[in-house]
C-alpha cells in the first residue's frame, strides 16, 4: 500500500536530515500527522524563521541572530586570544567548559582532500584578516582530533607561526576520531588547561 503523496514528501525531506534513516524518517512523518495542527505549524514555523533570521557573524562566522554575533559584541572576552574551532556547534562546546573568555573563529569546516575541501573553502583568509589589526597574541586552534581536524591544525600553525603569534592546540583528552560536539565540560576544561605550543 502506497502512502499519501504529501507524507512521501515529507518522509523524503526527513530523510535528508543527518542521522535519520528510512524507519526514522517514517516514525516522525507519522508523528507529525498524529500531532495537533498547532504544534506542526510551531515546527514549520520555527524552521522558517532559522532560515530567515539566523546567519554567520561577519567577524568570527559564528552562527548568530544579530551581527556581530554576542561573543564578538562582549567587551568583557580577551580579545588577545582567539580559539579557532570547524563547526559553530563546537563553540558552544568551548563554551559550556567554563574556562575560556577569549574570542572565536569558526572555520566553516576542515581541510580534506578527498572531499575536495582546501584552504579557500574554509574561512582562513577571514582569520587572517582579524590578525591584521594587531593585538591577537595567541591562536588556540581546537580543530576536532580526526585526521582531516589534524591537517587542519597543522596547516594553521604553518602559517601562523611566522607572524609572532603563540600558536597553541588543545590538548587530546578528547579522543582522537571523535568530535568536539560529543565532548562533555570536563573532557574540554581538561583539553583547555592542556593545550600546548604548535610547531
Amino acid at each position: 500500500m502506497s502512502l499519501p503523496a504529501p507524507l512521501e514528501h515529507l518522509i523524503e525531506q526527513l530523510r535528508k536530515l543527518p542521522g535519520i534513516g528510512a524507519k526514522g524518517a517514517q516514525r516522525l512523518a507519522f508523528h507529525v500527522l498524529k500531532t495537533p495542527r498547532e504544534d506542526a505549524e510551531r515546527l514549520a514555523d520555527a524552521i522558517r524563521e532559522v532560515k530567515d533570521r539566523v546567519t554567520y557573524c561577519s567577524v568570527c562566522t559564528n552562527i548568530t541572530d544579530i551581527d556581530p554575533c554576542a561573543y564578538c559584541a562582549d567587551e568583557r572576552r580577551d580579545r588577545r586570544i582567539i580559539c579557532v574551532v570547524e563547526e559553530p556547534q563546537n563553540v558552544s562546546v568551548v563554551e559550556r567548559s567554563g574556562g575560556f573568555r577569549g574570542m572565536y573563529h569558526v572555520l566553516m569546516g576542515a581541510l580534506s582532500p578527498l572531499h575536495g575541501i582546501g584552504p579557500d573553502d574554509l574561512k582562513i583568509r577571514a582569520l587572517l584578516t582579524r590578525l591584521v589589526d594587531g593585538g591577537v597574541e595567541e591562536i588556540i586552534l581546537a580543530t576536532n582530533p580526526t585526521v582531516d581536524g589534524e591537517a587542519t591544525a597543522i596547516y594553521l600553525a604553518r602559517l601562523l607561526k611566522p607572524l609572532g603569534l603563540r600558536v597553541t592546540r588543545i590538548a587530546t583528552g578528547i579522543p582522537v576520531g571523535s568530535d568536539l560536539e560529543y565532548a562533555d565540560e570536563l573532557t574540554m576544561g581538561k583539553a583547555m588547561e592542556g593545550r600546548r605550543e604548535v610547531g
